[in-house]
């Protein structure tokens, strides 16, 4: 089995090799980010920046299903507020350290995803899409219905506990410190499945899946791996946030959570390694900064939307990524 996995990626690998310069280019990018996170603080209130780090690792695990797998989900909120549900359950109810309680989170969410994902795939293009939002308001009316979501209410009050039994998370800036090595090593993550041989199967399956599949890949076998790791890492998104602000509500499994990823990913560039990060970002800040026009901020979200859509469609990093002729 393993030889024959191996045999299956080489083709394709060795066809799409990454330039070195390119890859020094996107290790500074990343040492650049962590100094950034690192002096963030000094300037701007944790909180915030701890918002904007969860969903940008929520648009990641999304843009690596769209930009890398080709399949557009309009249910990711499904993994991101169900893992973000039993995390928080967990941590106030049967007394789990956050670690703990963020990996059943993610467990959850890789569970569901592998379920979701196995009917999703037998379909393809706007079928797909559709299957994928119809599950996600199945997760959505379950979570208005049982007992332990506590329905519109929520689960409130959730207790940050200590880290490993040890180390207090009482405080902004500790908490902080773990949202940054989270989403540092989910980044890392996905960087290292994208430039793996698994991912530019991937790539090819996104560009010609016909193609690949004669070529004698099995296309469905790695799009439900892909779904499987995307659904994983939003939930790792979902499960941290719920701990971040001790709550979790049918916000997070709402419709409309899978809608605001999607704009996300466009926005900052999809097929990008560093176009979600920025996507999040300028969503995050709209929403934080803009808040006090109220419902007018999906309007001006609306207007960012179609502006990038009309202007550059490759995204702000995409845009950036064609000026200087580098993959971003």
């Amino acid at each position: 089995m393993a030889d024959t996995a191996a045999i299956d990626v080489a083709p394709i690998a060795a066809a799409l090799p990454t330039r070195r310069d390119d890859k020094a280019l996107h290790w500074m990018i990343f040492v650049g980010i962590a100094v950034v996170l690192t002096a963030a603080p000094l300037v701007l209130y944790p909180v915030y920046l701890m918002k904007v780090l969860c969903f940008a690792l929520f648009a990641l695990a999304f843009n690596l299903l769209l930009g890398y797998g080709g399949l557009l989900s309009f249910g990711h909120a499904a993994y991101f507020g169900m893992a973000s549900y039993l995390c928080a359950y967990t941590a106030k109810n049967l007394g789990f350290t956050p670690e703990l309680a963020i990996l059943s989170g993610t467990a959850t969410a890789a569970l569901l995803g592998l379920v979701f994902g196995s009917l999703a795939i037998r379909r393809q293009g706007i079928y797909f899409s559709m299957i994928t939002l119809a599950l996600a308001q199945m997760a959505f009316f379950f979570s208005l219905q049982a007992k332990f979501t506590g329905g519109e209410d929520g689960i409130q009050a959730v207790p940050r506990g200590n880290l490993f039994g040890v180390f207090s998370l009482a405080d902004d800036r500790a908490m902080y410190a773990v949202v940054c090595v989270v989403f540092m090593a989910g980044m890392l993550l996905i960087y290292r499945i994208i430039h793996s041989p698994v991912g530019q199967v991937l790539k090819a399956i996104r560009d010609n899946e016909p193609r690949a599949i004669s070529l004698g890949y099995r296309a469905n076998q790695y799009k439900l791996a892909v779904f499987v790791l995307s659904a994983t890492l939003a939930g790792l998104a979902g499960s941290t946030k719920a701990i971040v602000f001790q709550l979790a509500s049918l916000t997070d499994v709402h419709w409309s959570m899978s809608g605001e990823v999607v704009l996300m990913t466009l926005v900052g560039g999809m097929g990008t390694v560093f176009g979600p990060i920025v996507g999040a970002m300028v969503i995050v800040t709209m929403e934080t900064y803009l808040a006090q026009f109220g419902a007018w901020v999906t309007i001006i979200q609306g207007c960012v939307f179609v502006l990038c859509v009309l202007l550059f469609r490759e995204g702000i990093v995409g845009l950036i990524a064609r000026i200087i002729r580098k993959p971003l």
